[in-house]
């Protein structure tokens, strides 16, 4: 079964729920949608602290930034 075919079928099926199943399921996808983003959010700080931590991180002025990127 391909994605397509799956994601018409949930259409159908939330189709026949009722109003207040539709604002429930409409609030529940949305807060999961917050928590994931809020865990990658969470993951990129940990990426750049771990790579500060290394000294990958590159700290300056905007000019000495776009002077480093010209080298």
């Amino acid at each position: 079964m391909t994605q397509t075919t799956q994601f018409n079928q949930i259409l159908e099926m939330i189709d026949h729920l009722s109003l207040d199943e539709k604002e429930d399921l409409i609030n529940i996808v949305r807060h999961r949608q917050i928590e994931q983003r809020r865990e990658e959010i969470a993951a990129n700080i940990a990426q750049a602290d771990q790579e500060y931590q290394e000294g990958k991180v590159f700290r300056g002025t905007v000019d000495e930034i776009i002077a480093e990127l010209e080298e």
